[in-house]
């Protein structure tokens, strides 16, 4: 194995945190644990594993809302721990961003072959991560995890928001129709009013360009709207 991966362990049942842990060492891995959802998140922050194996039932905070924080501002590998038979649960922890799943009770021979394959997606994303990033200015969009950054601020959008910020910037410095927006972001099928784009506008300028004072998004009175590249 090349170095050394670290695996962050969160799970609060003593037993089988020990056993996870000397088995992933004996394979070669580095492992640091958690035994609750907040000191997860402060493990994670301080130590910045290469996968964590996450448990969804925890103290303090759930492994949903762990998973939820974390996807904020890393696309780090997610495998969620859940109790056999729990199908809301894994649907949960899929929905909340997790990459995978593991039903208790498990063999650590699943537990290696879904880390390997995490492991693998994680190295192809790695390999077209440029193709994932737009950049505008300081404004970048990771179309992996689906989040955004201005300079160091983690700007939290809706998928709406999100797919609309992400049209206009794949297309910066063009003037995009209300009509074209709605077919691509919103969908052919969509008989709504055309004021939705409007509205949506509002809320990306609110959480952007108004909040850090700097104009990213262009309107051209009766024809529509545009990312702008360089600043004004």
């Amino acid at each position: 194995m090349e170095g050394k991966t670290k695996v962050l362990i969160v799970e609060d049942e003593a037993k089988l945190s020990r056993f996870v842990e000397l088995e992933l060492k004996h394979e070669g891995y580095d492992v640091v644990i958690a035994s609750d959802g907040r000191k997860a998140i402060e493990v994670f922050e301080e130590e910045a594993p290469d996968i964590i194996l996450l448990d969804l039932m925890l103290p303090g905070l759930s492994g949903i809302e762990v998973c939820r924080r974390i996807r904020k501002t890393s696309a780090v590998p997610i495998i969620m721990i859940t109790a056999k038979g729990e199908t809301m649960d894994k649907v949960m922890g899929l929905d909340s961003g997790a990459d995978d799943y593991i039903t208790k009770p498990f063999a650590i021979e699943e537990v290696f072959a879904r880390i390997r394959v995490a492991l693998k997606h994680k190295r192809k994303d790695a390999d077209t991560s440029d193709e994932n990033r737009l950049k505008v200015r300081n404004l970048t969009l990771d179309l992996g995890s689906r989040t955004v950054r201005l300079d160091d601020n983690n700007i939290e959008l809706t998928k709406r928001e999100f797919d609309l910020l992400a049209f206009l910037v794949k297309n910066k410095n063009i003037v995009i129709s209300r009509e074209q927006i709605l077919n691509k972001v919103w969908g052919y099928n969509y008989f709504g009013e055309t004021n939705v784009v409007d509205v949506y506008i509002r809320y990306l300028r609110t959480k952007i360009d108004d909040k850090y004072n700097q104009k990213f998004i262009h309107t051209i009175r009766g024809v529509g709207y545009y990312v702008k590249d360089d600043e004004e």
